[in-house]
C-alpha cells in the first residue's frame, strides 16, 4: 500500500468547511486523514507544501478535448496534459465530438484513450439528439449505461422546443442530468460578437443578449413543466442571472455555471479584428459581467468551468466573423479565479468552491472534498507564484487564448489524481 503524506500547506475544503494549516495523508489512493499528522502512518512519500494551498482537486464542467474527430487542433493526450496542469482531476467531454457521442460504442473509444492517457476522469456528456442534429432523441438510457454522466446538445440547436421537451421528459425518466446551453438561434444567426458598442463600432454581426434569455426562459418553463433537473451551462448576460435567480427563489431544480473568462472580459477589452477574442457567447457589456459575478457570489451560479476549446492556428486566421469561437482556457482558471478573489468580494473559500465542491454535487459525484475515504483527487498550488503564459509553460495544443505573453499569478505544483501524481511543476 502506497502511502503519501502533503504537509504543512494551508487545507482549503469549502466541503468540509476547512480552512488550517495542517497535513493530509493519502494510503493506497485515498485521504485517510486531514489536519493532523497521524503518529502511526510512515509514508513512502513527502510533499512540503508550505506557502501553498491544497485543496480538492477541480472538477470542470465543460472542456473540449477535440478527440474524436478533431486532432488537428488537440487530443485526449495533449488536453488531458493540460488539465493535469490546471490542477483538474475531473473533467466533462461536450457531445460535439467526431463522431458525436450518441452510441455506447464512442464512449468506450473515449474511455479506451483515456486510460492509455494516464488520464481517467474524463465524463462523457452524451448527446441529447441523435447526430446532434436536434430532430431524434437519442437513446439516453444506453448512453447512461455506456458511462455518460449527462446528456446535452452542446452548442448546437434543436429544431423545435416539442423536441426539448420530449427530452426533458425522457431524461428524468432515466434520472440523467440536462445540461443546456441556452441560445436561441434565430436570434444569434450568424453573429461573431455581443450586440453592442464593439458591434456597431467595427461593423461586426451582433449576438443580443435575448438569445440567451430567451432560451433560458423557454428551458425554465419546460423545466417547470417537466420536472427535470437541469444544468444551464456557460450564461453570459444579466438577463440570465435574473431569471435564474427568480427560477431558484421559486424552487425550481435548476443550476448554472460561467467561463471563466467571462467574469473578467467584456467587450470593452477586445481588441479588434483580434480573433483571440472571438467566443460565443461572446464577451459582453461590464453591466453583465458585474451581474455574473455577483450571481457568483449570491448563488444563482454554481460554478465556474474552463470552457476550455483549444484550436489550431488556421481556425482563428482571417476575418473575425470567419474564426472559429472558443479560446483554450484549462490553463488560465486557477490564476484568472485567484484574480477574481482578488478584486471581488467573493471569499477564496467560494471560488474554491464554485470549481470542487459544487460542480461535483451539480453531477452527484462523491468528490470535489478532501473526506477520508474518498480518492484522494488534489491540488497543490502557490498562490503567490508568477508565470508568463508563453510556449515554455503551455501544455495546451491550443495557442488561443487573450492571455498569450501576459502574467499571471497562481500556479499548480502538484496534481494528484486517485493518489497518483498526473503532474508535478
Amino acid at each position: 500500500m502506497s502511502k503519501l503524506l502533503i504537509r504543512g500547506g494551508r487545507i482549503i475544503d469549502p466541503a468540509n468547511n476547512l480552512d488550517r494549516q495542517g497535513s493530509v495523508s493519502v494510503a493506497d489512493g485515498n485521504i485517510i486523514a486531514v489536519g493532523d499528522e497521524l503518529e502511526a502512518f510512515t509514508p513512502d512519500r513527502i510533499i512540503e507544501a508550505e506557502q501553498q494551498i491544497v485543496c480538492p482537486g477541480f472538477i470542470d464542467l465543460s472542456a473540449r478535448l477535440r478527440e474524436p474527430g478533431h486532432t488537428r487542433k488537440g487530443n485526449i493526450q495533449s488536453e488531458t496534459r493540460a488539465a493535469a496542469a490546471a490542477g483538474v482531476t475531473t473533467l466533462c467531454l461536450p457531445p460535439d465530438t467526431n463522431p458525436v457521442i450518441d452510441t455506447p460504442a464512442v464512449v468506450e473509444y473515449i474511455k479506451d484513450k483515456s486510460e492509455k492517457a494516464g488520464y481517467e476522469q474524463i465524463l462523457p456528456i452524451g448527446a441529447l439528439t441523435q447526430r446532434l442534429a436536434g430532430n431524434e432523441i437519442s437513446s439516453m438510457f444506453a448512453l447512461k449505461q455506456a458511462g455518460c454522466i449527462a446528456v446535452g446538445n452542446a452548442d448546437l440547436p434543436l429544431t423545435k422546443l416539442q423536441i426539448l421537451r420530449r427530452a426533458m421528459e425522457y431524461a428524468d425518466s432515466h434520472g440523467l442530468l440536462l445540461i443546456y446551453r441556452p441560445n436561441e438561434p434565430s436570434l444569434s444567426a450568424d453573429g461573431c460578437a455581443h450586440d453592442g458598442a464593439f458591434a456597431s463600432r467595427y461593423g461586426l454581426p451582433g449576438i443580443p443578449a435575448a438569445a440567451e434569455t430567451v432560451a433560458v426562459a423557454q428551458c425554465l418553463e419546460l423545466a417547470q413543466l417537466t420536472g427535470c433537473r437541469v444544468h444551464f451551462s456557460r450564461i453570459s448576460c444579466k438577463g440570465s442571472v435574473i431569471k435564474l435567480q427568480q427560477a431558484k427563489k421559486y424552487g425550481l431544480n435548476v443550476t448554472a455555471d460561467v467561463a471563466i473568462h467571462q467574469l473578467h472580459l467584456t467587450e470593452d477589452d477586445m481588441i479588434p479584428f483580434d480573433s483571440a477574442y472571438h467566443v460565443d457567447p461572446p464577451f459582453r457589456s461590464d453591466s453583465d459581467k458585474q451581474f455574473l459575478r455577483n450571481g457568483l457570489v449570491n448563488g444563482t451560479i454554481d460554478a465556474i468551468c474552463s470552457d476550455h476549446q483549444p484550436h489550431d492556428l488556421d481556425a482563428k486566421l482571417g476575418a473575425f466573423p470567419e474564426t472559429q469561437a472558443g479560446i483554450a482556457a484549462l490553463e488560465t482558471l486557477l490564476p484568472l479565479t485567484l484574480r477574481l478573489s482578488r478584486e471581488h468580494p467573493i471569499s477564496l473559500t467560494q471560488s474554491i468552491a464554485a470549481l470542487t465542491e459544487k460542480p461535483a454535487k451539480i453531477l452527484g459525484l462523491d468528490k470535489g472534498a478532501l473526506t477520508p475515504g474518498l480518492g484522494a483527487d488534489i491540488c497543490i498550488f502557490a498562490p503567490e507564484q508568477s508565470w508568463l503564459v508563453g510556449h515554455d509553460s503551455w501544455q495546451s495544443a491550443g495557442k488561443n487564448t487573450p492571455f498569450w505573453n501576459k502574467s499571471l499569478q497562481g500556479k499548480v505544483t502538484h496534481t494528484l489524481q486517485a493518489g497518483r501524481t498526473i503532474y508535478q511543476q
